[in-house]
């Protein structure tokens, strides 16, 4: 009987088997539909410049937003996704997605574009794509870290599909009539979100939509407010204190004001940020504007992401090699700089055979900043507090990636020379991987000198990733109730 029953329970459970594989593939095309989608916004620029008689400065701050909501949605998609269950938080943003594109087509000025396609299609994407990640957290458990390798290919897929896409919708029927067409393929966000069904546990509770707590002095406040009386000073105090909580949950800042190593990497990753994002949105004006076909300048973006399908679950395996085990940080900064340094080639020459061999040393560095990044975080934040670190995390970076194109495009408008694109993200990635190389060097010497006067703390370096400490573990380590997952 109690074979039987356990043979049952067993056979109930959905993880690594089954229905998880199309769960996988739907995570695969959501990344494609959703972070690959600001890859082909460059096709664009030329187009919507002309039409709205906007400057180089003006008309990125459309992608710009974009991608800073896509990136710092994160704490609001968690809300919603422990609220109501990733499912829902997937439809919900394939449908914010699909309606900002198709608002973006009858939009009559540059600045209309900051919300349709900005804000509605970048917080549709931040939905869809964070909720679809965090949901192979519940139907992966032995396999999760190949899923989410594997789910990371559908952004290579994005960056290599999108902007061939987008070049021949353009010259076929205008970027109006593109931006409707693709209001209408990220809908199929919606289809994605469908197939995620709620993974229950043993005792048919959903697992992914947890019911969230009521603070005791919410309950009490409400009641009050109800019988018409003012809340008590007490209450008052309680409120805020449950409000300090909550944000302290989601915004880690006790974090970054004691852990010395979350604290450097934070700074080099927001700084990185304000030159990261450059040549995705120049590169393809630029090569136009040096005499390159718009053809062949929109398949620079699509051997970016192309490369991108190979290299990058290449270097995931190679870091997490043992013998790169607390060295990852020095990895991630030297992809930084090689990132760096091959926006000179760009100055170098504008030519297409050039602008190729540019394309593919950078696609090589943007494969290993992409592994690593999440790989350093957990390195450097114990596992426990992981999710809130993340998400101030994300915050800073967005606030840098929509800065960082605008104000570069002002110093192209004022000089008239697009090289300057190349000489700024240089700047800032070179900076960036210095800062971050440089300073971990000497925090590494100053906690081993600490360390011969002092007894080394308990599983200071064995962090596992656990986001439900209330509960007992099994088996099997549970998956994370919330995550904030962003890619680069």
């Amino acid at each position: 009987m109690t074979q039987g029953g356990a043979a049952a329970r067993e056979a109930a459970k959905p993880q690594d088997r089954g229905w998880a594989w199309m769960v996988l593939l739907a995570a695969v095309l959501l990344q494609g539909l959703t972070l690959g989608f600001p890859s082909c916004i460059g096709v664009f620029f030329t187009d919507l410049q002309h039409d709205f008689q906007a400057s180089n400065s003006e008309t990125s701050w459309f992608p710009s937003i974009m991608v800073a909501v896509l990136h710092g949605g994160g704490p609001l998609c968690s809300i919603l996704v422990k609220r109501f269950g990733c499912r829902f938080a997937v439809m919900l943003g394939g449908l914010l997605s699909g309606v900002g594109m198709v608002s973006s087509s009858f939009c009559q000025s540059i600045s209309q574009l900051y919300l349709t396609a900005g804000l509605i299609t970048g917080l549709g994407s931040c939905f869809s794509f964070q909720a679809g990640v965090t949901v192979l957290g519940y139907y992966f458990i032995r396999w999760r870290t190949l899923a989410n390798a594997m789910a990371s290919t559908g952004v290579s897929l994005g960056f290599t599909l999108w902007p061939l896409l987008s070049q021949y919708l353009l010259d076929e029927m205008g970027w109006r009539n593109t931006f409707l067409i693709f209001g209408g393929i990220l809908l199929n966000c919606c289809v994605c979100g469908a197939i995620m069904r709620p993974v229950h546990l043993a005792s048919e509770s959903p697992l992914e939509s947890p019911k969230p707590a009521e603070e005791p002095g919410r309950r009490a406040e409400g009641a009050q407010l109800s019988n018409g009386t003012s809340p008590h000073p007490e209450l008052q105090q309680q409120t805020r204190t449950a409000c300090f909580q909550m944000l302290q949950k989601y915004l880690a800042f006790d974090i970054f004001c004691q852990n010395k190593g979350y604290q450097i990497y934070t700074i080099g990753v927001t700084w990185m940020m304000m030159g990261f994002a450059l040549p995705h949105v120049y590169l393809v004006p630029y090569a136009i504007q040096n005499g390159v076909e718009e053809r062949k300048a929109a398949l620079l973006i699509s051997v970016i992401g192309l490369i991108n399908i190979f290299i990058r679950p290449f270097t995931g395996l190679l870091s997490g090699h043992r013998v790169f085990t607390g060295r990852r940080i020095y990895l991630f900064s030297l992809a930084v700089l090689l990132c760096g340094l091959s926006n000179f080639i760009c100055v170098i020459s504008a030519e297409f055979s050039v602008l190729i061999i540019y394309c593919v040393i950078l696609s090589i560095a943007m494969s290993g900043i992409g592994a690593l990044t999440f790989q350093v975080l957990m390195d450097v934040v114990e596992m426990d507090r992981f999710s809130s670190a993340l998400g101030l995390f994300t915050i800073l970076e967005s606030i840098t990636l929509l800065i960082g194109p605008p104000l570069t495009g002002l110093l192209v408008d004022i000089t008239s020379d697009f090289h300057y694109v190349f000489y700024n993200s240089s700047f800032f990635l070179i900076s960036a991987a210095l800062f971050m190389g440089l300073s971990f060097c000497a925090l590494e010497k100053k906690n081993k000198s600490r360390e011969a006067s002092k007894v080394p703390l308990d599983n200071h370096s064995g962090y596992q990733y656990n986001e439900m400490p209330t509960e007992p573990q099994s088996e099997t380590q549970s998956p994370p109730v919330v995550m904030y997952i962003t890619s680069i």
